[in-house]
């Protein structure tokens, strides 16, 4: 029974009625230990009625070994692995060890990326609750192994409408597990009423009343833990002990109270006991196994089982009554026993069955933990260990496998060597904090091999990078690639790639020197880098004042790189978004398609941000707001999910854009408060949203004053810098200073004339004619709206529109004015651009047309983005499933969007979208 847990009973049980509607919900336990975690997640358990449940916890000694918690929380549901889409399906199949991983797969190769794991357990989960809901739970969330917890965490953030109820609790103030977006509920201590009645019960079980002097005593020194409440009045009088208690935390007068009642059992018990707390899996054939060469029997466990200190599980799984009771048996054993059990362990799982990844990666870590010193064979199968983390996904358990290798190497070239491939590993796992310190530690052996000192600049560098130290990143950066252009020039363009993206925020000098080298590397023949670099000197070239010289097409750097060999996604991001630089936004939007299809084929999650930020920015420029809106979201939850904060930070600018362009002023500034705090790469696009939501609501002077540091500032070259100058110069003309526009104009008209693109040109006409001479205007209005026919852009057309119908109405020219006027406000309307179309409402009132007909607005204008994504793919026939395993979502969750999406639509059948659309 829970005594004094009213509100948190009723939360979960509110979670499960929930669920039996086919809605899912997540929640956080959190508190310290012993004060009523795991009982509520037992509550919750019996409560579930109907429910299938399935339970797992984290342990403090496998956090180590990638994807262990994992696998025992859906150890009962790989049946239904062959349900999920294949790169999920073949992503947890390899976390799990279930088949062999590519065979020419090395260490920071990531041929699978480890977050389709997670995608693959929102998925299974989904497919485990299709028949009854679910209920998951998991214990000790803090001891899980970072691979787990990463795959639970991302399922967890996307569980929407599948009837699944996700409960994890976790100790405060141990590991350092977060759970971020997810709702918590952190336990306090219970009141003195519900503790007077838990001690009070916990008596009566015992057949041992309490006298008023020891009731006071317990409950004093329980504060309102559950835990302690029962666990404390079994002391011995007289045990040794601190002379006030009050000088031990309640977590070590816990360790205590379990110490003395594991030193009241045999000896041989004890020796169980400490071999079943060392075994991280509490599988019995290896606990027993590795206990009897350590003298102890299967008929010792039984006194343990009869105080209760342990269980037994599915009748082969050893379960401690309280994870704390484990972590006392480990830590109160001297340390050669604890040397004795791990070295036991290691030998029984030497005869455990086929030979077989994951035996050998527990084997190997046992026998490191029982080393007393270096010791060459241990290191090596540490580093075989790490190696096959690797391949399965589990680049934070193989960094921390190489890490514990490199400790044991007696060769210090081979240490050097390990460690090395740890912070490499570590980067991978988008462990910053950890792959940045290897490296330092690392570096201060002076390593004396090129390449190894090469990948720890570089390892440091991309650390820099996404925590968005532009500048000390592309020093490090530029290092490495010097180091190792001679002898491995195709790596040195890889580095000098990402190089350049750091050097995009330095300025205009820094970029330059960085095209500079990768124009000077010697390529080998037949290098895909070679036509890759060629397109990227085109494109980047002449606007930091490079000449080129003759330079390859976007279409045809990427097929010369595609016959030069295999080419990935992630090989192909800077190109891709280089296309931006010159203003070939089509080529861009053809591009990041076709990447975002082939990386979402091959489950390479974590390049699907930046691929899509590229791709809604194409669609934002060629005037697709609401693709670019459902994309953009897209790429902001992605990166969200991955820890990206580059491109979380460049998603939240370029939201705020969008936000800017409805008029929602509370949206942008949210936006841009979001994008700042996760660094400085998004902040051209804020400036530009802040300036736009400006203009928009007549705010001239302030729009101006955003956009002067933007546009001429010494980022002027970005995409989203250059796009703004016409919005500074209408800004510039209507505060009667058009001079303060010139100079930007000028660049931009540069710029402009070397895009050779229709629209770009209309652009310039337009800001010409506001700049230039009265009498020539309607001739440039007129011109660009020419050229705004020969590349569809609605945005920009309509801006035209505005301008010249503001014009001609100014002109006393009211009846010309209402034709673009109309043209505005319809295609306002349809961009839900609110302050503009209500500026155009305005003008066709002020010419005498109040009263513009009603146009009919695209049938998808009142979804949400994911709707929309979710309705033009059933449009397309794909299956729930299918867009499911496309959008990253559970079939379940996209049901359910159909379901909202077609009363919005007036249809009732996927038949009739195809129609509508």
């Amino acid at each position: 029974m829970l005594y004094g847990r009213e509100h948190e009973r009723a939360g979960i049980e509110r979670l499960l009625a929930e669920a039996r509607q086919g809605r899912s919900g997540v929640l956080v336990l959190r508190g310290e230990p012993g004060i009523g975690k795991t009982a509520l997640l037992d509550h919750a358990a019996g409560a579930a009625e109907g429910f299938r449940v399935i339970r797992a916890g984290g342990v403090e000694y496998e956090a180590e070994l990638p994807f262990a918690g994992l696998h025992l929380l859906l150890g009962p549901a790989l049946d239904r692995l062959p349900v999920l889409p294949g790169p999920q399906r073949r992503a947890l199949e390899r976390a799990f060890g279930l088949v062999e991983p590519d065979a020419g797969a090395t260490a920071g190769a990531a041929p699978a990326d480890r977050l389709l794991a997670g995608l693959a357990v929102l998925t299974l989960l989904s497919e485990l609750a299709d028949e009854q809901p679910l209920l998951c739970l998991v214990d000790d969330a803090q001891w899980l192994d970072r691979e787990s917890s990463a795959a639970l965490l991302l399922a967890a953030r996307r569980l929407q409408a599948e009837g699944v109820v996700l409960l994890l609790a976790a100790r405060e103030g141990e590991g350092h597990w977060s759970a971020p977006g997810l709702p918590e509920l952190r336990l306090g201590a219970l009141g003195a009423a519900a503790a007077g009645e838990l001690l009070a019960a916990r008596a009566a079980g015992a057949g041992a009343a309490l006298d008023r002097e020891s009731r006071n005593r317990v409950l004093a020194e329980a504060h309102g833990n559950p835990l302690a409440l029962l666990e404390l009045p079994g002391e011995r009088p007289g045990a040794p002990g601190p002379a006030d208690p009050g000088e031990v935390p309640l977590a070590g007068r816990l360790q205590l109270a379990y110490h003395g009642q594991v030193s009241r059992m045999p000896a041989a018990t004890q020796t169980l006991l400490l071999v079943a707390a060392a075994e991280e899996t509490g599988d019995l054939a290896v606990v027993l196994r590795a206990a009897a060469l350590l003298g102890a029997a299967p008929e010792d466990l039984r006194p343990a089982e009869d105080t209760g200190l342990v269980r037994l599980e599915d009748s082969r799984r050893l379960a401690f009554r309280h994870p704390l009771l484990r972590s006392a048996v480990h830590r109160r054993a001297p340390l050669a026993q604890r040397l004795a059990a791990h070295r036991a362990l290691a030998e029984a799982l030497a005869g455990d069955g086929p030979d077989d990844g994951d035996r050998a990666g527990r084997q190997a870590w046992h026998r490191a933990l029982a080393a007393t010193g270096p010791d060459e064979a241990v290191a090596a199968a540490l580093e075989r260990a790490a190696e096959r983390a690797t391949r399965r996904g589990g680049h934070a358990g193989a960094a921390s496998a190489y890490e514990r290798a490199a400790r044991l190497s007696p060769d210090p070239d081979e240490a050097t060597r390990r460690a090395t491939w740890a912070a490499e590993a570590a980067s991978e796992a988008g462990e910053l904090d950890l792959a940045a310190g290897l490296a330092e530690r690392t570096l201060r052996r002076d390593p004396t091999d090129p390449l190894t000192l090469a990948q720890l600049l570089l390892v440091q560098g991309a650390d820099r990078f996404w925590r968005g130290s532009h500048g000390s990143a592309l020093e490090l950066l530029l290092r490495s690639a010097e180091l190792v252009a001679e002898m491995a020039p195709g790596h040195a363009a890889r580095v000098l790639n990402l190089a350049f993206h750091a050097a995009w925020y330095q300025g205009e000098p820094a970029a330059a020197e960085v095209l500079d080298r990768l124009a000077g590397l010697r390529l080998p023949a037949g290098d895909p880098a070679a036509p890759l670099i060629g397109y990227l000197l085109g494109a980047a070239g002449p606007l930091l004042g490079r000449d080129p010289g003759a330079a390859p097409t976007l279409a045809e750097a990427v097929a010369g790189a595609r016959r030069a060999g295999p080419i990935a996604p992630v090989d192909l991001l800077t190109t891709c978004g280089a296309a931006l630089i010159p203003g070939h936004d089509e080529e861009t939007g053809r591009l990041a398609a076709e990447l975002v299809a082939e990386a979402r084929v091959a489950g390479a999650l974590g390049v699907l941000p930046t691929l899509l930020f590229f791709l809604a920015e194409s669609e934002l420029f060629q005037g697709s707001r609401a693709d670019a809106l459902a994309h953009g979201e897209e790429a902001l939850r992605i990166a969200e999910d991955t820890g990206q904060l580059q491109w979380t930070g460049q998603m939240h600018g370029f939201l705020g854009y969008l936000a800017a362009m409805a008029g929602d002023g509370p949206g942008v500034r949210a936006a841009v408060g979001r994008s700042l705090a996760a660094g400085v790469a998004g902040r051209p696009w804020t400036q530009w949203a802040l300036g736009l939501l400006d203009l928009g609501q007549g705010r001239a002077g302030e729009c101006l004053a955003r956009l002067e540091p933007l546009v001429g500032g010494v980022l002027r070259f970005h995409v989203s810098a250059l796009r703004a100058v016409p919005d500074l110069v209408e800004a510039a003309v209507r505060l009667r200073e058009p001079e303060r526009a010139a100079e930007a104009f000028g660049y931009f008209r540069r710029w402009a004339e070397r895009a050779e693109r229709p629209w770009a040109a209309a652009l310039v006409l337009r800001c010409e004619a506001l700049l230039g001479e009265e009498s020539e205007a309607e001739a440039r209005y007129l011109a660009a709206l020419r050229l705004h026919t020969e590349q569809e852009r609605p945005w920009e057309r309509a801006r035209t529109e505005l301008l010249y119908g503001e014009w001609l109405r100014r002109a006393r020219r009211k009846a010309e004015a209402r034709g673009p006027l109309r043209a505005a406000l319809w295609a306002f309307e349809e961009l839900d651009a609110a302050p503009w179309a209500e500026r155009a409402r305005a003008e066709l009132a002020a010419s005498g047309d109040a009263a513009p007909e009603d146009r009919a607005r695209s049938p998808l204008a009142g979804l949400t983005p994911q709707e929309t994504q979710i309705v033009r793919l059933a449009a397309r026939g794909l299956s729930n499933r299918d867009i499911a395993a496309q959008l990253f979502l559970s079939s379940r969750t996209v049901g359910y969007h159909l379901y909202k999406a077609y009363p919005k639509l007036g249809v009732g059948s996927r038949g009739e979208l195809v129609g509508l659309l």
